[in-house]
């Protein structure tokens, strides 16, 4: 059940919805279904806020982006850009969304269907998670508009598909099918349209009560794997491990496996 909705840009129509469920799940909604949820210029701004809002509640446990309607995102939306600003600095609101994306320390799904292209692809490819419907086709569709990757994208892509297959996908600006996508690495899973809310519904209750602070370490540890060798890796897990294991939640983890019954983790 939601128990709160934020209007974020404060137009007669919301073009971004923020749900909170009573478990710690946090909804983010891109409402502009009629543009497929392209972002306006303004809107790079408010998705950064919004980022930063839930990286810091502490009762948010998981995060879920998703569109209304039958896309995710089409990305920027070029027909409402500015003539006459300069380019660059407009660009400071795209990277800070993107950089506080993947600095929310709980753990982020996508959930897609229909368009993801462009920004939007970056958008969904940078959450933790991606469930796609049947229906998502997802595109680096920025070639196409005389552009170059942006949202991270040239950062995340190499990461997920290795280098070669990044500047194919980079360098024409394909489609690619949900199943297309699954199998190159870059969803975790392909479900029905129609079952998809259930899907990441129960994946969303899993990860809200799972150990807040194991995951984010562990997240944490993931996100910094190409950054350096494995001796940086070792010494990051055993702090990470000192970390777990001087918790409450490590002793409520392993109080509630002797007794057999299912933990109550509190993230502390």
């Amino acid at each position: 059940m939601a128990i709160d909705i934020t209007n974020c840009l404060g137009s007669p129509v919301t073009e971004l919805l923020l749900e909170r469920s009573e478990t710690g799940i946090a909804t983010l909604t891109l409402n502009r279904p009629q543009r497929k949820n392209a972002v306006r210029p303004s809107g790079w701004e408010e998705l950064r806020r919004l980022f930063h809002e839930v990286a810091h509640d502490a009762a948010t446990r998981v995060v879920v982006i998703t569109g209304a309607g039958g896309d995710f995102c089409a990305g920027a939306d070029l027909a409402t850009m500015a003539p006459d600003e300069h380019p660059l600095p407009a660009m400071g609101p795209v990277n800070a969304a993107a950089l506080a994306l993947h600095e929310i320390p709980k753990p982020t799904i996508a959930k897609v269907k229909g368009v993801a292209a462009g920004a939007g692809m970056n958008l969904a490819i940078g959450c933790d998670l991606i469930v796609a419907g049947e229906s998502a086709r997802f595109s680096q569709i920025f070639v196409r508009r005389g552009l170059t990757l942006d949202f991270g994208g040239s950062w995340l892509l190499p990461r997920l598909v290795g280098m070669a297959k990044a500047k194919e996908l980079a360098l024409f600006g394909d489609i690619l099918s949900a199943r297309e996508a699954h199998d190159l690495g870059l969803v975790n899973r392909v479900v029905p349209d129609a079952e998809l809310d259930a899907f990441v519904d129960g994946w969303a209750e899993r990860l809200a009560s799972g150990p807040p602070l194991a995951m984010h370490l562990a997240k944490k540890l993931l996100s910094n794997a190409f950054t350096g060798g494995l001796s940086d890796a070792l010494a990051a897990e055993a702090m990470a491990q000192t970390v777990n294991i001087l918790s409450d939640d490590m002793k409520e983890g392993v109080a509630a496996f002797l007794q057999k019954r299912a933990p109550v983790f509190r993230g502390r």
